[in-house]
């Protein structure tokens, strides 16, 4: 598994985005928040994953933008260690629960954290 994260990899299909949130479970390490669903695809992929910001607490979509770019570039450079012991498919969506801008540092660290807790639960 390499470090990218292409077209393929992004979670767009409202159908599934739907589900996810209906009957998916989720892990926590403040301030992300992991909702994922088992499911299959297509492809050969592992994972399909979608990141949200919420508007509530960050107005400017400027604000919004640069933390998804955070979360993006943490979650591309980490999941090739986690996705590695994983055979099955799934659907994930990040979230930012936050009310701060957050450093990439902070976000990548509670990204490995998150990962473990994702992987400890699914295995």
């Amino acid at each position: 598994m390499n470090f990218s994260f292409g077209k393929k990899e992004k979670l767009k299909s409202k159908k599934l985005i739907d589900q996810l949130f209906k009957e998916g479970q989720s892990v926590s390490a403040y301030p992300l928040r992991m909702v994922f669903l088992e499911t299959s695809f297509e492809d050969d992929l592992i994972a399909k994953t979608g990141v949200s910001v919420s508007k509530r607490y960050f107005k400017n979509a400027v604000d919004r933008n640069r933390i998804k770019r955070l979360i993006r570039e943490a979650y591309r450079l980490n999941k090739p260690h986690f996705f590695n012991k994983i055979t099955t498919q799934y659907a994930l969506m990040i979230l930012y629960i936050g009310k701060e801008k957050p450093s990439f540092k902070q976000v990548e660290t509670k990204m490995k954290v998150l990962f473990d807790k994702f992987s400890n639960k699914i295995l």
